[in-house]
């Protein structure tokens, strides 16, 4: 299968990003320097990510509230036009489809999904319609970038006469960014201030967009951000990623969601599976850890807790901003309480790491 592009694509090679597969696009994964040196650009100045492989489904007609109610565990109907919503999609029996973003606009909303779930969350989506609702797939339509970082705002203001100031945390506005008109929200993946600009894709506009914000930001040290550093930034703010930390096994509790779970709001989907777990108590719960020695956690390393597997880490790195490994990953619940020691199975040898609370990096 030919992999898609986004309108971007030359952008990234003209700045020597290293493209690889991701989610059915070629995307690049670094730039030069690398890694770290991106990571610390987020953290201390100003980076654009090109996150244009992300699904956005648009739902209208009489029944679109009724509709995100029943297919979303948070309560939809506290949105008002300009508001923004964290939330995911339960299976009958808890687990968990994707994570998302609601957009409320005044006559329908917007659903922002995981690039390498979009098909199937649509089908989940067109399976669950009941009454009057329209679903219009929009991701291929739509580029979408973030701008994220301490400069994030000073840039943005160069670019257009829009007053962005005003614009709070999980709210949205429409604004003219570099003469195109765009929807732009004050979000992110990375715990900094930031927005995501959202707009038509062609290359011809993506090309304006990224250029404008390349020049605007130039004095405050902007550069290009890949798939590497979008990581590390969400981990050391102990943000879950769908496939990792969260998939079709994991209830919202054990995953720490249960801020976004309103069991009180009415009938949903995978309510009775939540409801019951929450009585019961999970089992186990999602932690985040840090690594008592130079070694660093990955993906899949077995977790130990007095030489027994108890589960495997979901996410590891190396955390550039506290310079040491810290991962995510499933406890027994009855252990995961800040301070608690595990092992982690590194190279076959079992290194010591210490829960701790999250987010690992405090903003």
């Amino acid at each position: 299968m030919s992999l898609k592009r986004t309108a971007f694509f030359d952008r990234h090679v003209h700045a020597g990003g290293k493209m690889v597969a991701f989610a059915g696009f070629e995307m690049p994964v670094q730039y030069t320097p690398g890694i770290v040196e991106e990571h610390r650009c987020v953290r201390e100045r100003v980076g654009v990510f090109d996150v244009s492989h992300m699904g956005e489904v648009e739902v209208a007609g009489a029944d679109a509230l009724a509709f995100v109610q029943n297919i979303t565990i948070n309560d939809a109907s506290k949105l008002t036009p300009g508001r923004v919503q964290y939330s995911a999609m339960c299976y009958p029996d808890g687990g968990i489809v994707d994570d998302l973003l609601v957009y409320r606009m005044a006559d329908r909303f917007m659903l922002v999904i995981n690039a390498a779930n979009t098909a199937k969350d649509i089908a989940w989506m067109q399976e669950n319609v009941r009454g009057d609702v329209v679903l219009t797939d929009k991701s291929d339509a739509t580029s979408l970038l973030a701008v994220q970082g301490p400069h994030a705002l000073a840039t943005l203001k160069k670019l257009t006469p829009t007053d962005l100031e005003p614009l709070q945390y999980y709210h949205w506005m429409h604004a003219t960014i570099a003469g195109v008109p765009m929807l732009i929200s004050r979000t992110g993946y990375t715990g900094e201030l930031g927005y995501e600009l959202y707009f038509p894709s062609d290359a011809a506009t993506g090309s304006t967009v990224w250029e404008a914000l390349m020049q605007a930001g130039k004095e405050f040290g902007i550069a290009p951000i890949g798939l590497g550093a979008r990581d590390t930034l969400r981990l050391e703010m102990g943000f879950c990623l769908y496939g990792n930390d969260i998939d079709a096994t994991t209830n919202p509790l054990e995953a720490g969601l249960g801020w976004i779970t309103r069991l009180g709001k009415g009938a949903f989907i995978g309510r009775d599976a939540i409801r019951s777990m929450k009585e019961d108590g999970p089992k186990r719960k999602l932690v985040g850890f840090t690594v008592n020695d130079r070694a660093f956690p990955r993906h899949g390393y077995p977790i130990q807790i007095a030489g027994v597997d108890t589960g495997h880490v979901t996410s590891g790195t190396f955390s550039p901003t506290i310079e040491k490994g810290i991962g995510m990953g499933y406890v027994p619940a009855d252990h995961a309480t800040v301070g608690a020691g595990i092992e982690v199975m590194i190279r076959t040898k079992p290194v010591a790491a210490t829960i701790v609370p999250l987010p690992f990096v405090k903003k």
